[in-house]
């Protein structure tokens, strides 16, 4: 096959794939069902392997399909990319861009760096959604989704920011008052600032075993439940008692003594992340490719996000 028929037959099984169908993908493509099988067909047999079974109805993806389909949509992205690129030199950026992201991301990581975003492109208007509820961005209109927590895989493009850690904090007002526990058993005896999710469940504390194992402990009775984060950091950071808090909205306030770190040789930190998510699109608009483009590159200098778990023993109480 040549490079031009390889394209056209990608886009196909991708749309395929998308749609459940070669009729929708046909209308997206703007070509025949019959075409859109062709080209599949035609990539099948350039692979030696079969990547759907079809009905008359629908298809499904074989294993060696959805192995395939992660790195056709790799490829048609960077096709995508390397042509925005050049649109998006070529004429000014404007339009709208609607963003989905939690409360505290939103607070912590985006308002900050929008200002420059807007003043780099005049003509680019922004609408951001705070909402710790995880959206459907096609369904509800979103260009950009900025998300933290364990991402589930999805049929959205997930560009990586960041890896997030969680800790256990309390004010120095409260340690002076009622010292620190020494193991996970003591918090019992503690004050302690509970997140329930919007659920209604409460968000579990994970510790290491000796053998490496996890052990799950809910902090319960707590003596203040929340459901949003960074309140049940004003909670720590006003004496309440012993929070769990992100790493990089607790950064400033452990630099400047307002926040210690509690049993953090105990403590399992998490393995959570920080993504740009956005639609798989045949073509992305410039004004949300030189925004995803921004984004990236800002978190990329947010030394908060990205400060090294090695460091952060300066912070423990007792010192």
């Amino acid at each position: 096959m040549k490079i031009s028929q390889h394209v056209r037959a990608i886009a196909s099984f991708v749309e395929a794939a998308d749609a459940g169908n070669f009729t929708a993908a046909a209308k997206k493509l703007s070509i025949s069902p019959a075409a859109v099988s062709k080209n599949i067909a035609s990539l099948e047999q350039a692979l030696d392997v079969r990547l759907m079974n079809r009905t008359t109805r629908k298809v499904n993806l074989t294993e060696e399909g959805e192995a395939f389909l992660s790195h056709a949509r790799s490829a048609l992205d960077t096709l995508e990319n390397a042509v925005d690129s050049l649109v998006a030199t070529k004429q000014e950026i404007s339009g709208h861009v609607r963003i989905s992201t939690s409360a505290a991301i939103g607070k912590e990581c985006l308002l900050p760096v929008l200002p420059e975003l807007l003043n780099r492109y005049p003509h680019l208007s922004v609408d951001v959604d705070f909402d710790d509820r995880v959206t459907d961005l096609v369904r509800d209109g979103y260009d950009i989704a900025i998300r933290g927590g364990h991402i589930v895989d999805s049929s959205l493009i997930t560009r990586p920011v960041s890896h997030l850690s969680t800790l256990l904090v309390a004010s120095p007002h409260y340690l002076a008052q009622n010292g620190a526990p020494e193991s996970p058993d003591a918090l019992c005896e503690h004050r302690l600032i509970a997140r329930r999710f919007l659920g209604g469940k409460v968000n579990v504390w994970r510790f290491l075993n000796q053998d490496g194992s996890i052990i799950n402990f809910e902090p319960t009775p707590a003596v203040l439940t929340l459901s949003a984060p960074e309140a049940s950091l004003q909670a720590a950071l006003s004496g309440v008692g012993i929070a769990q808090v992100a790493m990089h909205n607790a950064i400033e306030y452990l630099e400047r003594g307002e926040l210690h770190i509690v049993l953090a040789s105990h403590y399992d930190p998490g393995s959570f992340e920080l993504v740009i998510q956005y639609p798989h699109r045949a073509l992305i608009a410039p004004r949300v490719r030189v925004t995803i483009d921004y984004l990236l590159e800002a978190f990329k200098q947010d030394k908060n996000l990205h400060y090294p778990l090695s460091q952060l023993s300066q912070y423990q109480y007792p010192a």
